[in-house]
């Protein structure tokens, strides 16, 4: 059974995925709609002049499975690096990502690594959040320290946490707080991204899924 993500899961399980990425600690000033060009803080240095942004599109975003899997993440790079962009991702002791370095965990949310100096609070880090359909992604929101998803987390509450080492990126060992998620969720997640072809999931996916669906569910008035 392929299970679609966009025709199977109401608001609540639409809620529960945006947590995945973003912990629900309590959210900073801010709104979900903030271009580039305004998502700079006032304590955030401006963008160095000899780099400019890396440019992000809807088209920057495909198929997740698409991208090079790492652990439980997936990763590429916009400008073309993914050899550095991996051997960051890949390496023990952790390092700092290069510009047009993107990541993402699940479908509907990403992290894109801009030129240094652009927002040194989030270590030029920006968050991004996501809807997609077998059309493809939209762009719903994208900013840095400021971003709120939907659901009303903070990106970088949730990452800010991460020791040094490992360049904001949260993982089990990592330091950020547990995301609500088990790993059988995700892999389901990663498997039913709507604009990938559809895959039979094995059953531990299936059941991962009906139970986030339940979850979803309970918590919808």
């Amino acid at each position: 059974m392929a299970w679609r993500i966009d025709r199977r899961w109401g608001s609540g399980a639409a809620a529960l995925i945006m947590l995945v990425a973003c912990s629900d600690h309590a959210p900073t000033a801010g709104s979900a709609a903030i271009s580039p060009a305004d998502s700079v803080t006032a304590s955030s240095a401006p963008p160095v002049a000899s780099q400019s942004l890396v440019d992000v599109t809807e088209a920057s975003f495909r198929c997740i499975r698409d991208m090079t899997p790492v652990r439980g993440f997936f990763v590429d790079n916009l400008l073309g690096d993914l050899e550095a962009t991996v051997a960051v991702a890949k390496a023990e002791a952790g390092g700092a990502y290069p510009v047009g370095s993107l990541v993402q965990v699940i479908p509907t949310t990403a992290m894109v690594k801009h030129p240094p100096g652009h927002n040194p609070q989030t270590n030029d880090w920006e968050f991004i959040e996501l809807a997609v359909t077998a059309n493809g992604a939209t762009i719903l929101g994208r900013g840095f320290a400021e971003l709120n998803m939907r659901s009303g987390a903070n990106c970088f509450a949730c990452h800010e946490p991460a020791k040094a080492a490992w360049d904001l990126l949260c993982e089990q060992s990592h330091g950020c707080a547990p995301i609500p998620l088990t790993p059988a969720m995700l892999r389901g997640l990663q498997n039913t991204d709507p604009r990938c072809p559809s895959i039979e999931l094995p059953q531990e996916q299936i059941d991962a899924l009906a139970a986030m669906r339940a979850r979803s569910a309970a918590t919808e008035p």
